[in-house]
């Protein structure tokens, strides 16, 4: 993990494989670890959210290019136990726990504090920041927020900031349905595509971006994108992430993954020696699996990243 420094120049490397692919561990849940918790019949204390965050570093980060972890229960526990492995970079997550949303709709917004000089007081490597963009949604009628551009504003504020300090920006965006829609199909697969349009006219180090939906989805992803993204797994199951990464890479030029629920999910049933043997007999093999896929046929980050105008 980096240190804070005044005077500090951070790449998209500190959280990648040598080979510049992303093979990267995601535990930035909160809420939704707690409810997975709930689902396995365990009531979770705030102890354990935090230890079920440093057993999964602790067995799966030696495997691992990088580590995205939330500032609650995570990068404190993590720090605490010494349970990052050396080599493996830090993501802080940095969007506040508790979201806004305007008649039904999610509505971005951060919190200054969590800024890039926050990011490396905690040790952080990049700063990982998540929004829910539909850039194809419908104009605002007068009166009304425009939700996209209050998203976009939002993330280039964060650029801005990161840029100052040196620290990497990586954005996840996630779509969802507008009030009344069936959001499936060629409809999912637009709005997916819509929404990485307008984050790719920002200087992003690193998009986080969902599965389109198909080949064809990836294929027009690699058509408009003019900067690294890699996969998010979206907690479908591990055999299906492996086709999808296999697809992101050969079809849409991703750059690798970041996996999390596909890889760890059942660490919530289990505790002591069951969970330590989950982790090291189930979790890392699949980790393994995942990083041998991507690379075969991730693109590298450094070639993915290329100025507007030399864009074939």
């Amino acid at each position: 993990m980096n240190q804070t420094t005044t005077d500090r120049t951070g790449t998209l490397d500190d959280i990648a494989a040598p080979d510049h692919v992303f093979s990267i561990i995601a535990m930035d849940q909160r809420n939704t670890l707690r409810r997975m918790f709930a689902a396995a019949g365990h009531d979770a204390s705030d102890d354990d959210l935090r230890t079920a965050k440093a057993d999964v570093a602790r067995v799966l980060t030696p495997g691992a290019s990088g580590l995205l972890s939330d500032p609650t229960y995570g990068v404190p526990a993590i720090t605490e136990a010494g349970a990052l492995a050396p080599e493996c970079g830090l993501l802080v997550a940095a969007e506040p726990a508790e979201r806004r949303v305007y008649q039904g709709e999610p509505r971005t917004h951060r919190d200054p504090g969590l800024n890039a000089q926050w990011v490396l007081d905690q040790g952080g490597d990049a700063l990982k920041f998540f929004l829910q963009l539909r850039a194809d949604r419908p104009a605002p009628q007068p009166g009304e927020p425009d939700l996209v551009a209050e998203g976009l504003a939002v993330v280039q504020e964060i650029i801005d900031d990161c840029r100052a300090a040196g620290v990497p920006v990586v954005i996840e965006n996630l779509i969802y349905p507008l009030p009344g829609e069936d959001l499936a199909g060629r409809a999912r697969e637009h709005a997916v595509i819509e929404a990485a349009r307008a984050l790719n006219d920002l200087d992003i180090d690193l998009l986080k971006l969902e599965y389109p939906g198909s080949p064809r989805g990836c294929r027009r992803l690699a058509g408009i994108l003019t900067r690294p993204w890699a996969v998010l797994s979206a907690g479908v199951p591990f055999d299906q992430f492996t086709g999808i990464i296999e697809i992101a890479a050969g079809e849409g030029g991703a750059s690798g993954f970041i996996a999390g629920r596909s890889v760890w999910r059942e660490v919530v049933g289990l505790t002591g020696p069951h969970r330590e043997e989950f982790l090291t007999a189930v979790a890392r093999p699949r980790l393994e699996r995942l990083i041998a896929v991507a690379e075969r046929g991730a693109r590298p980050w450094t070639e993915a990243a290329r100025p507007r105008s030399t864009r074939p």
